[in-house]
């Protein structure tokens, strides 16, 4: 068993690589880690997808690169034993990814559940891509709003074994750039925060949002505070894909989650386990 972290210890459970969209290696992620006093750090490259959802391999660590990708992440572990590394992927869900996710993750310890495509595999589009905002402007924000709630809730009832779901209200990602919704989230918050206490899900709290313009956490407040009074337990990662991005903003997280009720957040171990790290 893991000796047990002392309150409020830097994790970090959401970071990316040059392998998927990232810009660093893994070895820059690490020191980068070690700099920031992190104690424990996961790496969440995109999954592997389907050629008909990423043509030109932009976003994925492609399935040839799969076995490089282990190995460049086992060298930097074994460069860094005071650093706590877990491997895992970023997995994105999109209809019958199951068997997909099961195959190109196999050797993973933490998957993370996204919502990022609205759509079949071969009729579905990318809602977070700023050089195509084809499905923003066809459908507008409010049925965005709906179709993501409703993926979302898919993935959060998937069999596949997510250890948290990352950045809940990524459709918020363009709210400050023209594609805002203008229906009322609550009761869709309400949907998306009965699906992840129904399905036992994990949800991330993420820093990103800060440096994407969106103004907020992901997730907003006001479903933060509804996954709270759910009881639906929360993860915290910095969704870095720059070195200088990693471990971002987490310390303020922390302080933000006490403040909206949360005593604790989800650490998993690098043996496995899983705890219930005090916050203060």
């Amino acid at each position: 068993m893991a000796r047990p972290l002392a309150p409020g210890s830097i994790v970090d459970t959401h970071t990316h690589t040059h392998f998927s969209d990232g810009a660093g290696t893994f070895e820059e992620n690490a020191r980068a880690a070690e700099a920031a006093d992190c104690r424990v750090l996961v790496s969440t490259d995109h999954l592997t997808l389907p050629a008909v959802m990423d043509p030109a391999g932009e976003a994925q660590v492609a399935e040839a690169d799969l076995p490089e990708h282990r190995a460049a992440w086992e060298a930097a572990r074994d460069a860094h034993p005071g650093l706590e590394m877990i491997y895992g992927f970023e997995c994105d869900w999109y209809p019958g990814c199951e068997g997909n996710v099961e195959r190109w993750a196999a050797d993973a310890q933490v998957l993370l559940g996204s919502v990022h495509w609205l759509g079949e595999q071969d009729d579905g589009a990318w809602i977070d891509d700023p050089s195509d905002q084809r499905i923003w402007r066809e459908l507008g924000p409010d049925e965005v709003w709906r179709r993501y709630a409703a993926t979302w809730c898919r993935a959060c009832e998937s069999p596949l074994p997510f250890s948290t779901m990352a950045h809940p209200d990524l459709a918020m990602r363009f709210a400050n750039a023209g594609f805002a919704p203008t229906i009322d989230l609550v009761p869709l918050w309400d949907q998306m925060a009965s699906c992840a206490r129904d399905t036992g899900r994990r949800v991330e709290l993420s820093t990103a949002g800060w440096r994407k313009g969106v103004g907020d956490y992901y997730p907003a407040r006001g479903l933060l505070e509804r996954f709270r009074r759910a009881g639906v337990p929360i993860t915290v990662g910095s969704d870095g894909h720059r070195p200088e991005d990693i471990c971002d903003g987490i310390r303020a997280a922390y302080a933000h989650a006490w403040e909206v009720g949360y005593r604790t957040a989800e650490v998993p171990r690098a043996d496995g386990s899983w705890e219930s790290m005090p916050l203060r």
